[in-house]
């Protein structure tokens, strides 16, 4: 990611820790119980355990690395926001038609020129907020300071790139490397096994993987059931 974005995102991390502050507690309980996705039918998209992928280190996987309760809810096929669909696109392009990114699409829309400047990173991982981690962090600030949130640029920008780490990695690649640094600046923790990881940010908030190892041309994104925040 370019310097200028960089250093605006580093900047805003101290507020974000400030304005979402109240979204640290019990939220990963309020949004599994709230959560469809245990209850839909599994078909045709894989769910299950992560392979090894990523032999040579480089963190890119394949379709059939895909794992996760919900990845089932993605489209079949070639279908918009398939996996066949996402594959060949750089990420913030592939997110576009994910189902279960309308949320993060939006707020990524918010910061001018982020989208662009993340489809031209190469090598990058992505930890992306399915709606209802979105929805738990509206639900605890109350709409106005919510849009609030939307509408500036500085803290939302500093706050979606604490979910992108400048390097890539596949799930046995997190979980090896114990702890990522993010665009922000800040860290985040990893925990958990390849088959079923965990990420924990700077107040300690644990996220579940949803949908982890999606191949994009530009990045392997892992679906989170948490909006991540800085340490203050």
């Amino acid at each position: 990611m370019n310097k200028p974005f960089r250093v605006a995102a580093a900047g805003a991390t101290a507020a974000l820790s400030l304005g979402l502050a109240a979204c640290g507690s019990g939220s990963s309980d309020t949004a599994a119980s709230a959560s469809p996705m245990a209850s839909t039918p599994v078909s045709a998209a894989p769910t299950s355990a992560a392979p090894m992928s990523g032999a040579a280190g480089d963190g890119v996987t394949t379709d059939a690395d895909v794992f996760g309760p919900a990845c089932n809810r993605l489209p079949q096929g070639d279908a918009p926001g398939s996996l066949a669909d996402m594959g060949p696109q750089p990420v913030a392009s592939a997110a576009s038609t994910n189902p279960l990114l309308t949320m993060l699409v939006t707020a990524v829309g918010k910061v001018p020129g982020l989208a662009d400047t993340l489809d031209a990173q190469q090598g990058i991982t992505v930890f992306a907020p399915y709606d209802g981690a979105f929805d738990q962090v509206q639900r605890q600030l109350g709409d106005q300071a919510f849009n609030g949130l939307l509408a500036n640029q500085q803290q939302l920008g500093g706050l979606l790139s604490y979910h992108v780490v400048p390097q890539r990695y596949d799930a046995a690649g997190l979980v090896a490397a114990g702890t990522t640094t993010e665009l922000a600046g800040g860290t985040v923790t990893i925990g958990g096994t390849p088959e079923a990881p965990t990420v924990t940010d700077g107040k300690g908030n644990t996220a579940k993987v949803l949908c982890g190892n999606i191949p994009t041309a530009n990045a392997t994104v892992f679906v989170i059931d948490e909006v991540l925040m800085p340490a203050g």
